[in-house]
């Protein structure tokens, strides 16, 4: 009788043991997953990533709109990383939301000003998004001309310290005439834009010598201040190899073609 007892006080402190280890062994996973700091950068190339497959945005669209300030401006730390973060956004976004309702193309002027996209807290609009922080608080209006003053703290917080005007052949606005729609990563960006700008251009420009003539995006004319005017978009075309070195040919901007089209992504 007492080896019986002695057995099952054996196998109790057994059970025992085994319990305590596993509960320290979970609270170790908890304890991992809890101090895995998201990558919040990449997130926004996953969002992009998941639509391009057809697979759910929901999780990743929450993640984005309950990040801090804090912890997002802490990951977007230069030009770069700000550029591929809200670039991706913007182009995710335009997509869900206008396959979700195609009808709010039908006012753009009022679709684009609407704040509708939740990040870091913060309600935007795609305005927002490229003007104050891609474009680094340009008015909107103004040829790219004029910066605006009176911004918030949460622009200046994510604005880009200065305007690269290859993000006009990187963002999809949901156009017909829009550049493809790329996922963008910190450690391929100048490579992918490039890449991306130069197939847009292709398709968008028409150098024609004997009328010492190049047919041209109106982005070029829309944008002018950030490319650094006429002869900014000269220079761009040429560093493009989309005219001739010694060329210094007339503008012509083409029609945009406004027509929604979804759906239009860069094949690598």
């Amino acid at each position: 009788m007492r080896l019986k007892i002695t057995l099952i006080s054996l196998l109790s402190i057994l059970i025992s043991c085994h319990s305590e280890i596993n509960a320290k062994n979970n609270k170790r996973d908890i304890d991992v997953d809890l101090n895995t700091e998201i990558n919040y950068i990449e997130l926004s190339a996953k969002l992009l990533e998941n639509l391009i497959q057809n697979n759910e945005t929901t999780s990743i669209q929450a993640q984005l709109a309950t990040v801090t300030v804090e912890d997002l401006s802490n990951q977007l730390t230069n030009d770069t990383k700000k550029k591929v973060f809200w670039i991706n956004v913007y182009n995710a976004h335009i997509q869900i939301i206008l396959k979700e309702n195609p009808n709010l193309y039908e006012d753009r002027g009022a679709f684009f000003k609407k704040k509708q996209i939740t990040i870091a807290g913060e309600i935007l609009s795609f305005d927002d998004i490229e003007h104050g922080i891609i474009r680094s608080s340009t008015i909107k209006l103004s040829w790219g001309l004029l910066k605006n003053p009176f911004v918030g703290q949460y622009e200046r917080t994510f604005r880009t310290n200065e305007t690269d005007p290859r993000i006009h052949f990187a963002l999809n606005c949901g156009a017909k005439s829009c550049p493809l729609v790329a996922v963008y990563q910190v450690d391929n960006f100048e490579d992918k834009i490039d890449a991306v700008a130069k197939k847009f251009l292709l398709k968008e420009t028409s150098y024609k010598d004997d009328l010492n003539q190049v047919l041209v995006t109106p982005l070029f004319s829309w944008f002018r201040g950030d490319f650094g005017g006429k002869s900014g978009v000269i220079q761009f075309l040429k560093s493009y190899s989309l005219i001739p070195s010694e060329s210094n040919p007339e503008l012509v901007f083409l029609d945009y073609d406004w027509t929604l089209s979804l759906g239009n992504y860069y094949a690598e």
